[in-house]
This record gives C-alpha cells, structure tokens and sequence, in this order.
C-alpha cells in the first residue's frame, strides 16, 4: 500500500501520476492528482486526477464510462511522482486512442510497428479479457466463458482447434485466418483463467528463438 503521507505535492499542491497498464506496461497517459484525488483513487480503486484547466475534481471514465481499475500504486525515489498500474475499461485518450502517447516523434526508420509491442492487438486483447475477468459485463461472451469456467473454456479450445485443422485442410485462406483468431482469443481467455500472462508465452518463444542452431536440432 503507498504511504500517502510520504508523497511530495509541489507548490500548487499536485504531484504529477504516471499511468500505465498493469497487462502491456503501455503508458497510457499523464495526469495530476492532489491530495483528495490521490485519496479518492486509493479509496476507489478507480482513478481520480486533478484537473488543472478546469480548477475541479476529475473521474476517469464518469462520462465516457472509459474507467481504470487500479491495481497497483508506486512513487518513485524522490516521492515527487506516483505510478498508477491500472486495468483500462476502454481508451485513455479522449481522442479514442488506446493512449494519450500516439503521436510518433521518433521511430524505426520503416515505421512499421512490432507486432508483439506493447501496443498491439494481442497485448490490447489480453487488456480487454483482463478487464472483463474482473469486472464481468453482463452479455458479454467473455463474461459467460469466466462464469462457465474452465471446463468450459479448453472445450471451446480444442473445438476452435479443432476448426483450424478443418480449415486448413480445405485449402481455405480466409476460414483459416478467422479460425486461427478464435483459437487465439480462445487461449487468451485460457491464460488469463489460469493467471498466466502473455509476455510469460513470448518470453518462451523469445528463449527458444536465442538458442543456437545446434541446440535446436537436438530438441
């Protein structure tokens, strides 16, 4: 638990907070807390900032139902900042975006974006399934599949699996990539059931691939 009393406000009595998701480690945006923000959210475990332009007390997601569970809280070294993990229900950024960091001033030459970054599709999935875990939306099919539980899911598994081999062995392109992405969001929710995270499988996959060519073919 933070020790508020530890926290350093500047003169305007805010501290600047750090948000960023507990699932992708993505930063989502940068905000200010005072002291009341800072209690509400502990209180809460729901973010409150400070909102500087309009002088009040702000809820995240009060309008646009875009809330954020906060499931740890840190201050750095200094006790000046605060870091806020927390389970986004939707986008930080009142744009639409995933985060308030979009815009690109520096990157790879091609500009192309890795795949398995921190903002891609699979690491926003595992956010979402993460969300719906916890919160349980009524209707939603994540919802029924964590009610059902696990049985339920490694039967949706091994059917979608199951589907993949159908497709594949038809030949057929686009069945197979739509049955492959259910397969993906199948396991996804297999993972989170069994509080296994994503970068758990990459970091695998990323030992595996470091291995020299010998060590390979003996496994």
């Amino acid at each position: 638990m933070i020790n508020l009393e530890a926290v350093k406000f500047d003169e305007k009595g805010l501290v600047p907070a750090i948000v960023q998701d507990a699932s992708t480690k993505e930063v989502l945006t940068l905000a200010y807390m005072n002291g009341e923000s800072l209690v509400k959210t502990v209180e809460t475990r729901e973010t409150w900032f400070w909102s500087r332009s309009r002088g009040e007390l702000w809820h995240k997601g009060a309008t646009s139902g875009n809330t954020q569970r906060v499931v740890e809280m840190r201050y750095d070294c200094d006790q000046d900042a605060v870091l806020v993990l927390v389970e986004p229900n939707g986008p930080a950024c009142h744009t639409g975006e995933e985060t308030c960091f979009h815009e690109v001033v520096l990157g790879t030459e091609s500009g192309e974006q890795d795949t398995f970054s921190s903002s891609s599709i699979l690491s926003r999935l595992e956010s979402v399934i993460a969300s719906r875990a916890v919160d349980k939306p009524a209707g939603s099919y994540t919802t029924y599949l964590f009610e059902e539980g696990v049985d339920k899911i490694l039967k949706k598994v091994g059917e979608e699996a199951a589907e993949v081999i159908i497709a594949a062995k038809n030949r057929d392109r686009g069945e197979l990539t739509w049955e492959v992405a259910d397969l993906f969001f199948h396991v996804m929710v297999l993972l989170r059931e069994q509080d296994v995270s994503l970068d758990e499988v990459l970091a695998v996959l990323e030992e595996r691939h470091a291995k020299k060519p010998s060590e390979e073919q003996e496994k």
